[in-house]
């Protein structure tokens, strides 16, 4: 047979949703929310960039997990858009994620925003997510990795 006629096979076939192909691990559950697996790395890599920040915060390789109320401020914001896409976000685009995404009074990027932000990206571009999460030491099992040298790279 004729090679094109098949499918890549880092594609997904026509008719799966994304994300299906991933033997284990999931990033989007059956209903669409965000995974339990998922949600636990997302409050990891956030906690990384809270205000205030979490108790035990080092360079152990544990997951971290933000304390009650904590936010990300325009300076975490800009570490966290670094460390994941090389550069710190526009002003436009943080007035429009203070805009749609949940904040606090004073325009601190809740847990729920944060959540939100990947909510949305992964319905629409699960690999970007993919790579989000790579670049902050998991691996595509979703366990933190210590070989990784983004897991260490905020306690300097």
């Amino acid at each position: 047979m004729d090679g094109a006629a098949w499918p890549r096979p880092e594609t997904p076939e026509p008719a799966s949703k994304q994300g299906r192909r991933n033997a284990g691990v999931q990033l989007l559950d059956d209903e669409g929310a965000i995974s339990d697996q998922l949600e636990a790395c997302l409050q990891h890599i956030f906690a990384k960039y809270c205000v205030p920040t979490p108790e035990g915060q080092g360079c152990a390789v544990t997951m971290l997990v933000p304390p009650a109320g904590a936010c990300m401020t325009g300076e975490g914001l800009d570490a966290w858009a670094r460390d994941t896409n090389g550069a710190p976000f526009s002003q436009e685009t943080k007035d429009e994620l203070a805009e749609f995404l949940d904040v606090t009074d004073e325009g601190g990027l809740t847990l729920k925003g944060f959540l939100q932000i990947y909510q949305l990206q992964t319905e629409n571009d699960e690999e970007e997510t993919w790579r989000d999460v790579s670049c902050h030491g998991f691996d595509r099992m979703l366990r933190l990795v210590a070989t990784r040298a983004e897991a260490c790279s905020y306690e300097e």
